[in-house]
């Protein structure tokens, strides 16, 4: 009879089927009745032709895309507009790409590698700043990556080992069609074992009522019958098979982010049963859980901030990716999932490792090897140069942040080119455009909520910069604080002349300026003379004190191996000082207190310097030259080679005089007040200083402070 048969004992069905191989493949065909585990093909049998196409179009369109913005373009572009010749009214002009990879700005360098790997199936290690678009250059190589090679996975109940759950890979659909088959047989099997149950028990009361026996007896006797047949019912029920991944309904390849995941969401797991015995335990197979990397089978993994992956699981992982199939156990040891072993479930997946400069210190090197060995590395751009092209890409991104959250209203002329502005002044060059475009699309967004807010058509340029107030980072919130105390309790001295009192300029974060006095005092030592530094100095600028302290040596007159330096760094605050940009402030400070010369206080300074002299540039001054107008200050001192790389707001560019040096001979001249016998000590200055560096030195990359 059909209700007695064994999907498992039937002849497994083909995974290709020719149409030509007759009518009765074709009736079988789609019948979902389900083949043994035993005789499915292997995972890994795919060859590389199957996955050597990309369904996106020929190479040359692959080559060029998102090169050009779907808008209406001036023929004549001027290089100083800051729409790159756009001819629209507002981003509901602008045209936005369906494919992500499309959408990528900037990082053209790392959008070619992707499309690369994708088509090569190669790994990608990706490292690089937060926000500059990583994550979504990993879901873009799924879009490009052929949904055709998708596959389902099935775990069953291995008759000769509960243990070992055996493991079967169909066509992408065919589960779901597999597993309600089984289920299909399972309930007719169970309405028939019913049925026979329900004649048994009737049997045996009707012939405990009409014989002496005892009606005890015969309810008894009904009662083990009973639970006879629901146990052997759970036997059926134990014969439908797991389907731990499900690709029917998906549009792409799939895409798993394992950023921070643990072992078992990774690896897979196995769920602990606390009935294990006594016919109430859960099957093995019906427990096991798949990670990501099985999920991403066929797809991409992404793992951001690699380090913090454990060791053990960068090993396993390495496993999965040399093998291309890793078999799920349970995690935890003290489970009874540790007792279960399934066969090898495919996971021929695509890694995209992510991370900052810090991810690769703590990376299984031999990871990074399968990596590097298999695939690519890039280093993701925090900025780009700067060109009517560009611009107009960035017009195109605040269309495609409005047209992503859906409910923001669309941004005019204006309101595009003041967030372009934004964009040049975080990217802290001249000529460049920052790449953080999460944090640039945050100020979109917020703009777009004031916008929406007030039940604005548009979002306008005072839309935006009302969003600049209003989306501060922590960071500027805390400098703004603590500008707002000095000033309450009076420890920014704005006016006068102080001796050995400098106010510096540092950073908080990457986009946070504060004023940062330091104060110097030399006095007799007890011992040998040396420079004693607090303020909580990080390594960078505890150097940058001792290479002070090399020049103050060489450019004194009097002896001070016989005297104690002391450099103060005031309320530097928990995050103390971990940069170099303090540099000529010290140096100042200090000289100032050997030759008893006043500093001017209506004046601030920042600048790195090396052991010859040579003001060297720092970064972050335009956020320093702010913090420095915020605080009442009339002039910063800045390195020569960092003036191109002002964008003070509008509202600063009156309050404040900025004046670039090459050489400390230049800042003492501004910075020491009147002029007395101190002459002689900047030119002493002079006469070393220059030779060592060109006036060129040090415009390439800036110090981080």
């Amino acid at each position: 009879m059909s209700n007695d048969t064994d999907p498992d004992d039937v002849s497994p069905e083909p995974v290709n089927r020719d149409p030509r191989d007759g009518d009765e493949d074709h009736r079988n065909e789609g019948s979902g009745v389900d083949p043994s585990p035993d005789e499915s093909s292997a995972p890994g049998d795919e060859t590389d032709s199957q996955v050597s196409d990309i369904g996106t179009g020929d190479e040359e369109s692959q080559t060029e895309l998102g090169s050009e913005v779907d808008a209406e373009i001036a023929d004549d572009v001027d290089e100083d507009d800051l729409l790159g010749g756009l001819q629209i009214e507002s981003t509901e002009d602008i045209d936005v790409p369906d494919q992500l990879v499309d959408q990528v700005i900037g990082q053209d360098n790392a959008r070619d590698i992707v499309k690369k790997a994708a088509k090569q199936r190669r790994h990608v290690m990706m490292i690089g700043s937060p926000g500059t678009g990583k994550s979504m250059l990993a879901k873009a190589m799924s879009e490009l990556l052929p949904k055709e090679d998708l596959q389902d996975v099935l775990v069953y109940h291995n008759p000769d080992d509960g243990n070992e759950p055996k493991v079967r890979t169909v066509p992408a659909g065919k589960g779901e069609q597999i597993v309600e088959a089984h289920k299909d047989e399972a309930r007719k099997k169970n309405r028939m074992r019913s049925f026979l149950m329900w004649i048994i028990i009737a049997i045996v009361l009707g012939y405990t009522l009409l014989s002496p026996a005892s009606i005890l007896l015969g309810i008894l006797a009904a009662g083990v019958v009973y639970l006879a047949f629901r146990y052997s019912n759970r036997g059926s029920d134990a014969m439908i098979p797991n389907l731990i991944v499900n690709a029917a309904d998906e549009q792409t390849a799939p895409f798993e982010d394992a950023t921070g995941a643990h072992a078992g969401a990774l690896l897979g797991d196995v769920r602990h049963d606390p009935f294990q015995s006594g016919g109430m335990e859960t099957p093995s197979h019906d427990r096991v859980e798949p990670g990501a990397i099985h999920k991403a089978n066929k797809g991409v993994l992404y793992i951001d901030e690699m380090n913090t992956l454990d060791i053990r699981s960068q090993q396993k992982l390495m496993t999965a990716i040399q093998e291309g199939e890793f078999g799920i156990t349970g995690q935890s040891e003290r489970s009874s999932g540790a007792m279960v072993q399934t066969e090898p479930v495919p996971c021929d997946f695509i890694m995209i490792a992510a991370g900052n400069l810090d991810a690769m210190e703590n990376m299984h090197p031999a990871l990074r090897s399968r990596i590097k060995g298999y695939g690519y590395e890039v280093y993701m751009d925090d900025t780009i140069e700067e060109t009517p092209e560009m611009r107009r890409k960035y017009a195109r991104f605040i269309a495609q942040e409005v047209k992503k959250d859906g409910r923001l209203p669309h941004y005019t002329q204006e309101a595009i080119e003041e967030v372009i502005l934004e964009a040049k002044r975080r990217a802290g060059r001249k000529g460049h455009l920052t790449l953080k475009l999460r944090d640039l699309g945050g100020l979109v967004r917020v703009a777009g909520d004031i916008a929406r807010a007030e039940d604005a058509d548009f979002t306008t340029r005072d839309h935006v910069l009302q969003a600049k107030r209003r989306s501060r980072s922590i960071e500027q919130q805390l400098a703004d604080d603590y500008i707002e105390r000095r000033k309450d309790y009076e420890l920014t001295v704005s006016e006068g002349d102080v001796v050995g009192r400098v106010n510096g300029l540092a950073v908080m974060g990457e986009d946070s300026g504060i004023v940062l006095p330091v104060m110097a005092e030399v006095t007799p030592s007890q011992g040998p003379g040396q420079v004693i530094a607090t303020g909580k100095l990080q390594e960078m600028a505890e150097e940058a004190v001792q290479n002070v302290s090399a020049i103050i040596k060489k450019f004194s007159d009097e002896d001070i191996s016989e005297k104690d330096v002391h450099i103060q760094f005031v309320q530097a605050g928990q995050q103390g000082v971990d940069g170099d940009s303090a540099s000529i402030t010290v140096a100042t400070a200090v000289i100032s207190a050997l030759e008893n010369a006043p500093v001017r206080q209506d004046l601030a300074m920042t600048g790195s310097l090396s052991v010859r002299g040579d003001v060297l540039p720092v970064g972050g001054v335009t956020h320093k030259i702010e913090a420095a107008a915020k605080s009442g200050l009339d002039t910063v001192i800045i390195p020569a080679a960092n003036e191109q790389d002002v964008m003070i707001e509008d509202e600063y560019e009156e309050q404040i005089e900025i004046i670039p040096v090459s050489h400390l001979s230049e800042v003492l001249e501004v910075a020491l007040a009147g002029e007395t016998e101190n002459d002689g000590l900047v030119e002493r200055i002079k006469s070393i200083t220059g030779s060592a560096l060109e006036r060129q030195v040090g415009r390439g990359s800036p110090s981080p402070q």
